[in-house]
């Protein structure tokens, strides 16, 4: 599984729900006394959850250093084995969770079995994410980097709405909802956003996924061009940076899938 930094998942989680959450309304969360966050990072759902939910909210994630960003209950352990008697929930939720699992669907028969009423999973379909940029070769090369990165790797990063994973599963009741997360980049820059610039310039941020890109159909030549590319753009990203002149706007789709036990 695919380990994240604090700084990652508070950054690209930045502004999640603060619009309207009428896509979380089949979780039935007004009316839990028990709800299970897997796989809860730093909290960003979290504590969406206990503004919605009466009832206690307990967080879960393997890595104990993103747990302590989150204060109230909070368990260590592992997604694919919870450390839980059987049906000690009523909603077993998880975020962008699935997208990084080997196996989603032994792991969604696991949330059943913890839970007594509904389990639901909001993932990303990363292979639709969309980007405009006033750097005309921001989009393209986006899509190019996206879809190579895709083919490499392991799990079903384009997962998106669950259903069949759910259904194979055993749930019923399946419902499928969407929630389009937007981020924006513009002035005044802050400290993320200009870092993310200067990787895009040297590179360094697609050097990252080489190993990744390289294990689907890329050869290290087409790799090694798209970077030269990728840090042309860069370079032109922090050139409008530095003039106040550079908006970047992402769309990232989230599927809320739900189902019953």
């Amino acid at each position: 599984m695919r380990e994240f930094s604090a700084e990652y998942l508070q950054t690209t989680r930045e502004g999640m729900w603060e619009g309207s959450r009428e896509v979380l309304s089949p979780l039935g969360l007004d009316t839990c006394e028990r709800v299970l966050d897997v796989g809860a990072g730093t909290g960003a759902l979290t504590r969406v959850l206990r503004e919605e939910t009466p009832g206690k909210v307990v967080a879960l994630d393997a890595d104990g250093g993103l747990l302590a960003n989150i204060s109230g209950s909070r368990v260590q352990g592992d997604a694919t084995r919870l450390p839980f008697a059987d049906d000690s929930f009523d909603v077993v939720v998880c975020q962008a969770l699935l997208v990084n699992l080997p196996d989603p669907k032994a792991t969604v028969r696991e949330f059943a079995r913890v839970s007594r009423g509904r389990v639901a999973a909001i993932e990303p379909d990363n292979s639709a994410v969309r980007i405009d940029s006033t750097v005309e070769a921001e989009a393209p090369l986006a899509r190019r980097a996206r879809k190579l990165y895709l083919q490499g790797v392991e799990t079903d990063a384009s997962l998106g709405a669950a259903r069949a994973v759910f259904s194979d599963a055993g749930l019923d009741d399946i419902s499928v909802g969407r929630y389009d997360h937007e981020r924006t980049i513009e002035p005044p820059y802050d400290e993320y956003a200009l870092r993310a610039a200067q990787r895009k310039a040297s590179g360094e941020g697609l050097t990252e996924d080489r190993e990744t890109v390289l294990a689907g159909e890329t050869t290290a030549e087409e790799f090694d061009a798209l970077r030269q590319e990728w840090r042309e753009m860069g370079r032109t990203v922090v050139e409008q940076m530095q003039a106040s002149a550079y908006r970047q706007r992402e769309v990232v789709p989230f599927f809320v899938t739900v189902g019953r036990v």
